[in-house]
């Protein structure tokens, strides 16, 4: 089940929980065994060995979990950039669990003992995973309240660095697959202006077009750092107008004053650094990454050494 973005929603009809920066991971358990799959349906397991408390914890009963896999930085907030060194390490050594431990956020309870709880409301299942106490070093039940508004919650998330807010309609049950306005998420975003450095092929529906502008601004020494890439936002015009801007300016190489990550530079087209544009962001990575970043748009009424970098939070 997957929720809608939207302002959080008004009324007692709602609850809420905090939005967890991770990677969904719904996770059948049955006597010792367990096995988790991706929202894409890809098996998991061996990537998250963190997972196997969850069979002690069960107590051996048969379950069907939903949930994020997370990984928490110092001050014990998701961090995706940590994560990231994790995501795509099908069975990771022992040195790279103990430097980058994973939890594992169980929000969501959708089969127990052989029974389905997908047509239980919200309020039931909540009551259900609650009652089950799946507190482990790796495994956790995230906080839920249902008396205090959203707004209020969001801005507990903001003064906390945390991602945002999803409310979920107490009375509704679980819609697998389905994109359900009985779930409505309220990220936080920031916005950045951005010095553009290079571009990528489009592929797809965009072959003849871009596929991501590569992304950066200057800090207090004048270097322009790389921010990452932005893919999405772009409008059919947007991207022939940014096209007609960008491939005069073609160079043979980077504008960046430090290394792009070999992935990225190996498919860049590289440009002179004289187009500003902004972005919308949800997290700045602990890398100096913009995660979840979304065009909004070309700037020419700022000047490159106008971009700077964006505080730390």
């Amino acid at each position: 089940m997957l929720a809608t973005p939207g302002r959080p929603p008004a009324g007692p009809g709602w609850a809420f929980e905090f939005k967890w920066d991770g990677v969904r991971a719904v996770t059948g358990v049955a006597g010792e065994r367990f096995r988790a799959h991706s929202r894409r349906g890809n098996e998991v397991t061996g990537a998250y060995p963190e997972l196997a408390d969850l069979p002690g914890l069960l107590d051996g009963r048969p379950a069907l979990l939903d949930g994020e896999v997370v990984a928490l930085d110092a001050g014990g907030r998701p961090d995706f950039g940590l994560l990231q060194h994790r995501m795509h390490v099908r069975a990771p050594a022992p040195e790279l669990m103990d430097r980058i431990p994973v939890s594992y956020v169980v929000f969501d309870v959708l089969h127990l003992d052989g029974v389905p709880l997908v047509g239980e409301p919200y309020d039931r299942r909540r009551a259900v995973l609650e009652e089950l106490g799946l507190a482990g070093q790796r495994v956790r039940v995230p906080p839920a309240t249902a008396g205090i508004g959203g707004e209020q919650l969001l801005q507990v998330a903001r003064d906390h660095g945390l991602e945002g807010v999803v409310g979920k309609r107490r009375t509704a049950q679980y819609e697998p697959g389905r994109r359900s306005s009985a779930w409505v998420k309220t990220a936080l975003l920031h916005t950045q202006e951005v010095v553009i450095g290079g571009f990528t092929a489009g592929e797809g529906r965009r072959s003849a077009s871009l596929g991501a502008l590569l992304l950066g601004a200057y800090d207090e020494d004048e270097r322009l750092r790389y921010l990452g890439h932005v893919g999405t936002g772009f409008t059919e015009t947007a991207l022939r107008h940014l096209l007609g801007e960008l491939g005069p300016r073609q160079q043979p190489a980077s504008p960046f004053d430090e290394e792009v990550p070999r992935e990225e530079a190996r498919k860049a087209r590289w440009v002179r650094p004289e187009l500003v544009g902004e972005v919308v962001y949800r997290v700045l990575t602990a890398e100096g990454r913009l995660r979840h970043a979304a065009w909004r748009g070309l700037r020419p009424d700022k000047a490159p050494e106008e971009a700077r970098l964006p505080a730390p939070a």
